[in-house]
């Protein structure tokens, strides 16, 4: 007999609670503290009264579910589902999965929590991806360690509206910060696994889309042997950019004719970093699993 597995995230991975049960996965919310008060990604707290507050200049900083919360979330699941499979967000990022790590030893391997370095709409195919596997019959073990050996088969590129927020959460200096602002520097992150890292400077938003639709095809060709995008799950997110994202996406879509582009909200744990206006574009590989 199968075992029954349930599989568990983190609203890091932009599912929200209402799709979480769509989809027959358990999303544990981030906390944000907005000027001292907790607040619950999704639950009490929805984008737009994020970036309102956050535009009012609060004071704004994310955290991680407390070890209370998961732990609750997993005697539940347990009374029902024989194992966990617990897909937080990257490492880099997050002291999620130390943490959660930590509290399986106490589960006597019931749960697998997995390091699979992605964030955002790669997160969410990775749960996916878990959800997939788990209906094709696969063991908890097994989905674990496929996860963890694939999680870098992904790459996202941000592009940010404003300097400000870096300016503000310390990843840059005043001085470059200014001379950013003055010069209206767009710059572009990346995230290849573990962590948000500087990827290119670009002098207008259109120059800024043009690096990373070319670094996503490169890594199509060259990373993943895919140029049209066959085989791959390509998507995009941004920070409060509703419009935008759909022009860009039109831009992206002439590149890779015929395939489907997913589109999502940044979390909120990114956002707090960047502001809004961000656009983003990503790409991870497609696994078949039976």
């Amino acid at each position: 007999m199968s075992e029954k597995i349930a599989v568990v995230t983190d609203s890091n991975s932009g599912i929200t609670q209402e799709q979480g049960k769509e989809l027959g996965v358990f999303v544990l919310p981030m906390p944000v503290l907005i000027d001292g008060k907790e607040y619950f990604e999704n639950v009490n707290l929805s984008q737009e009264e994020f970036y309102r507050m956050m535009e009012n200049g609060a004071d704004i900083t994310t955290s991680q579910p407390s070890p209370e919360s998961v732990t609750q979330l997993w005697d539940k699941l347990l009374e029902t589902y024989d194992k966990i499979i617990h897909i937080p967000m990257s490492s880099g990022l997050t002291g999620s999965v130390q943490t959660a790590r930590m509290l399986a030893q106490d589960y006597n391997g019931a749960v697998f929590v997995v390091d699979n370095h992605r964030i955002s709409v790669t997160q969410r195919r990775s749960v996916m991806d878990a959800k997939a596997a788990v209906a094709a019959g696969w063991e908890a073990e097994r989905i674990a360690k496929f996860l963890e050996e694939t999680g870098k088969d992904s790459s996202i590129y941000i592009m940010l509206d404003t300097l400000k927020y870096l300016r503000k959460g310390g990843r840059i200096t005043p001085a470059a910060a200014a001379l950013g602002t003055l010069l209206r520097l767009k710059p572009v992150l990346q995230i290849q696994g573990d962590k948000l890292d500087a990827f290119a400077k670009a002098r207008t938003i259109k120059q800024g889309k043009k690096l990373m639709l070319q670094a996503i095809q490169h890594d199509c060709e060259n990373r993943f042997g895919s140029p049209d995008g066959t085989g791959l799950h390509l998507a995009m997110a941004h920070t409060m950019n509703d419009e935008e994202i759909q022009i860009f996406r039109d831009e992206f879509a002439e590149l890779f004719p015929g395939q489907e582009i997913y589109i999502d909200p940044l979390p909120l744990s990114i956002a707090v970093h960047i502001g809004p206006g961000s656009l983003a574009v990503a790409v991870s590989k497609r696994f078949k699993f039976d």
